[in-house]
């Protein structure tokens, strides 16, 4: 017999959004049933932003010593233990998990389920022998990474960011089809890791950031032996496990390992959303500004399956917009304007608000283009971290995005996430005092690049100058 229980607030999905919803909600008093029918943590925790990271970390460690002569310093090529490197990684993840797992949203006073989830109705969800009747239901499915059909691909062994990272053994050359941040992201930590790698993008690289930024990036990597294909798409593949070839117009390229990299599709499939009359396409569930669903008002989406950037920090922001909503009946609306992303190469590559194109097409004359280059920077001259630049886009004298290539660009980038964010005007980043010598002065070079013309070009302000120096005592 079917067990049956009730909730104010019945998530679907232990990722960051659900867990952000989740924990929020319970802690304030709220019935919360919690359902996850894989790993809690979701894709981020176990798949994506921290293993990857981890081995970034890794891939950093063994690069390090390369380029040493210019500081005064014996040259290292490092031995790379590989399965070593997967330890970490797995070490990484075990340290975190703890914050995400069962135990501590049962501890939060959740009722958590570990069975997959699906709709029999508008009111209730079943989760296997249990049915959850809720007042209000929170999809929080996430996505999965995307296999397209290409001809072949079933005759080989295909990795996706689901599986590189329990890989103990090496690639010799590691095959990336995708070109985006996570294909960059892993074909760079690879080749720092003693693999030789080769992209295949059927379009252009990093293609959804300002081009200026990309060639930064892009030029780093094929610089340290990343080969790069651009245009150039992937129709057939063939071999076997150990030599596989990728077959495209401009040429074969053959590898003993193949990741597939090209996009993520949202998990709804399983859901049954037609049985709770949620509308919903292959982007995620429709819904409104306040990411309700627009045909069953019971129904929320947060995350991936809400239609918009795919990244954990916006599941999480998406998470803190219900709860405001499911708690108090506050108005929410989830804005996009001010939020970032980051490509963690090296050197990295962030971006928020609109970039240099879409500022010129939505503002036109009304926008001014402001630039600094890490050059400039004392500290990344020191460090020998020169390459890299910042555009900020200006439109009234506030910043409307800002576009950052260089060392540490996902840190650079959080002032002017903050900015837009809360409205603030040129001169609150001008008017800071930074600690010198300091990265973040790039930021404040570009702000201060902003007031140049008005200050040291006008002619009225040396007017006015010389008619106030010529009263002064």
């Amino acid at each position: 017999m079917d067990n049956r229980i009730s909730a104010d607030i019945c998530i679907i999905g232990a990722g960051s959004a659900g867990l952000s919803v989740a924990a929020g909600a319970a802690q304030m008093g709220a019935n919360v049933v919690l359902i996850e029918g894989h790993k809690m943590g979701g894709d981020c925790l176990n798949y994506g932003c921290i293993p990857s990271k981890a081995l970034i970390a890794s891939s950093k460690r063994a690069h390090a010593g390369i380029g040493n002569a210019v500081f005064g310093v014996e040259e290292v090529w490092p031995s790379v233990d590989y399965a070593a490197v997967k330890d970490h990684v797995r070490d990484v993840i075990d340290t975190i998990a703890p914050v995400d797992s069962q135990d501590r949203f049962e501890g939060l006073g959740c009722t958590v389920i570990r069975e997959t989830a699906r709709f029999i109705s508008q009111t209730e969800v079943q989760a296997g022998d249990t049915i959850i009747t809720a007042r209000r239901f929170v999809v929080a499915s996430g996505s999965s990474p995307l296999v397209p059909p290409i001809d072949g691909i079933d005759t080989v062994a295909v990795h996706t960011n689901e599986t590189i990272f329990d890989l103990r053994e090496r690639p010799d050359h590691l095959l990336v089809i995708g070109g985006g941040p996570i294909g960059m992201e892993m074909a760079q930590a690879h080749r720092r890791l003693g693999c030789k790698v080769t992209v295949i993008e059927g379009a252009t690289a990093l293609g959804k950031d300002d081009p200026e930024m990309t060639a930064v990036v892009l030029d780093a990597l094929r610089a340290e032996g990343v080969d790069i294909h651009e245009n150039t798409k992937a129709e057939r593949i063939s071999g076997m496990d150990g030599k596989i070839t990728v077959h495209t117009a401009q040429g074969d390229f053959t590898g003993s390992h193949l990741l597939m990299a090209v996009g993520r599709a949202v998990n709804v499939d399983r859901l049954d959303l037609d049985k709770a009359g949620v509308e919903y396409d292959r982007s995620g569930l429709k819904v409104d500004a306040s990411l309700r669903s627009v045909s069953n008002k019971r129904v929320y989406a947060a995350g991936d399956v809400a239609g918009g950037l795919q990244f954990t920090h916006v599941a999480g922001y998406h998470g803190g917009q219900l709860v405001r909503a499911l708690m108090f009946g506050l108005p929410a609306k989830a804005r996009t304007d001010h939020l970032p992303w980051v490509t963690y190469t090296d050197p990295e590559l962030a971006q928020v608000g609109l970039n240099e194109a879409q500022a010129r097409d939505k503002h036109g004359s009304k926008l001014t283009v402001v630039r600094s280059e890490f050059s400039h920077n004392d500290r990344a001259n020191a460090d020998r971290r020169t390459t890299g630049l910042i555009k900020v886009m200006v439109v009234g004298g506030k910043p409307v995005g800002a576009s950052i290539a260089g060392h540490l660009a996902g840190e650079l980038i959080a002032i002017w996430a903050m900015a837009i964010a809360n409205g603030l005007k040129m001169t609150a980043i001008s008017n800071t005092v930074l600690p010198y010598p300091t990265y973040n002065e790039v930021n404040k070079r570009a702000a201060g690049a902003y007031f140049t013309p008005k200050l040291f070009e006008s002619g009225t302000v040396k007017a006015a100058v010389r008619l106030v120096q010529r009263w002064l005592p």
